[in-house]
Parts: structure tokens; C-alpha cells; sequence
């Protein structure tokens, strides 16, 4: 998807309300999803387990964490929510694709893994989720990875109109 002269510039930025939408649909659907899974694999637990003592006891240990601890396997977490949708998606999210916006980089072309990976482990950084506020309307996950959240009409408006004025001058093939 990389074009020779292209180059995101600001019109193709999402505006901050979708990147709101975005991180709020993505944080709901991943700890629905992680939730789920956690009551599943406890539920199974106590249905075939005869003993359930461990389990009782990874659950009073996991209600007495140390509040930095808590925070640090959350994040760690989401980051690997992050990574993987991010990554399987090639630039989206269940978020993004509500919002019809993708992650890429600065030439148009999608991130590679080191780049998602980047983008989701900065998510750790505390108020890292208020960055995108600012006047760029950049966050620090995209800072960081070097990445770009753009929407995907405006996009391939770009392209298409790129594609069009790098034709000009050129044969065309007659079929």
C-alpha cells in the first residue's frame, strides 16, 4: 500500500471523538472478552475440579494484589489485546472498525510487528489514553510506534486521486 509520493498529512486524521469511540469500544469489548473467559475458566474449575482449593486460593490472592502489580498485569494484558487484534486486523480494531479508521504509517503504508508492538505496550504509560488530547491530536502510541490513525474514506480519496494524477502522461493499454 505504500505509494512513492505519499505522505499523511493532517486532513487525514481522525478526529479525537473517534479516537474516544475507539478506545472505549475496544476497552469494552476486551474486558467482556476477558471476563468472560475468566468466570468460564472458573466456573469449569469448580464443575470438574474435586478439589477446588487452589482455585480458592488464586482467588483470595488475586483480591489481596498489590495495587501496582494489578496495574502492571492489566496493562500488560490490554497491550496484548492490543497487539494481537491490531496485528490479526492488519491495522484495526473492533473499535476502528466501527469508526472506519486503520493505523498506518507516515508513507501509507500498515505498520509491521515491531511497530503494533510498540504501539501497544506504550499504552502502559500512565495517562497515555488522554495523550491523543492535544492539539495533533496524536497520542503517545502513535508518537512512539510512528503511526498514524487516519480514516479510511479520507484515505482512499487520497489514493485514488494520487493513483489518478501519477496516470497522467502515461499510455494506456488497449485490450
Amino acid at each position: 500500500m505504500s505509494q512513492p509520493n505519499f505522505k499523511v498529512t493532517p486532513d487525514l486524521h481522525t478526529s479525537k471523538g473517534n479516537r474516544f469511540a475507539n478506545y472505549i469500544i475496544d476497552l469494552i469489548v476486551f474486558l467482556a472478552i476477558g471476563y468472560g473467559l475468566f468466570f468460564l475458566i472458573i466456573y469449569l474449575c469448580y464443575t470438574f475440579l474435586d478439589d477446588a482449593t487452589p482455585v480458592d486460593t488464586f482467588l483470595d490472592n488475586l483480591e489481596n494484589i498489590n495495587g501496582l502489580v494489578d496495574r502492571l498485569v492489566t496493562g500488560t494484558i490490554l497491550a496484548l489485546c492490543y497487539f494481537t487484534t491490531e496485528t490479526l486486523l492488519k491495522g484495526r480494531s473492533i473499535g476502528k472498525f466501527v469508526t472506519k479508521t486503520i493505523v498506518i504509517k507516515e508513507d501509507g503504508s500498515n505498520p509491521n510487528n515491531i511497530d503494533y508492538l510498540k504501539r501497544s505496550f506504550s499504552r502502559i504509560i500512565p495517562f497515555e489514553a488522554f495523550s491523543f488530547l492535544g492539539a495533533e491530536g496524536r497520542g503517545w502510541h502513535d508518537t512512539i510506534s510512528k503511526t498514524y490513525v487516519v480514516d479510511i474514506d479520507k484515505l482512499k480519496e487520497r489514493l485514488d486521486s494520487q493513483n489518478s494524477l501519477d496516470q497522467i502522461g502515461v499510455p494506456q493499454k488497449d485490450f
